[in-house]
């Protein structure tokens, strides 16, 4: 690896993995043929799976899963803590051991626009999308199209009999 990137040994890379210039991984999972932008930061117990794009500016927090064939947009932020505290009742800086990571799975097909915030506990569905700047707060359903803050369904994505969506007005 280059002297601009932070990558771990625990790090598990498959494949034809593309990496940016000034990244920090550590004890993360990348699958094949997956894109990694500049100025990203995955974390440990992180997994993004096959032919994914990750793009530059994006942080990817400790128990998220990111499933194959994922679009992630640029400055994309994940959450894993629904009250975080920086001390704990002790009134000491809290370490792992005073708070519990929450997951959020990111599913197959999904994309997600620049801009947008996730928070834990959430899942996107497959084929979703997410509009820039949206902030996540509850489940999004498969082949939904979503965005504001708080993300709300707009419409749905349709399937046609040759496989290309048409975005429909229906939910």
């Amino acid at each position: 690896m280059s002297t601009y990137n932070c990558i771990s040994e625990d790090v598990k890379l498959g494949t034809d993995v593309s990496l940016s210039k000034f990244i920090n991984l550590y004890g993360c999972e990348i699958g094949d043929g997956t894109k990694i932008g500049a100025f990203v930061e995955i974390q440990k117990n992180a997994r993004v799976g096959s032919r994914c794009k990750i793009s530059s500016h994006t942080f990817i927090c400790e128990g998220v899963v990111i499933e194959d064939n994922v679009f992630i947009g640029h400055g994309v932020i994940f959450t894993n803590d629904t009250y975080p505290r920086a001390v704990a009742l002790s009134g000491t800086l809290q370490t792992e051991a005073d708070w519990k990571v929450e997951r959020t799975v990111i599913m197959r097909g999904a994309s997600i626009g620049s801009g947008v915030t996730i928070l834990s506990n959430t899942s996107i569905g497959e084929n979703a999308i997410v509009g820039a700047g949206s902030v996540v707060t509850k489940d999004v359903p498969p082949n939904a199209i979503v965005a504001g803050n708080p993300a709300k369904i707009l419409r749905y994505i349709e399937q046609k009999a040759e496989g290309q969506n048409v975005h429909s007005l229906q939910h």
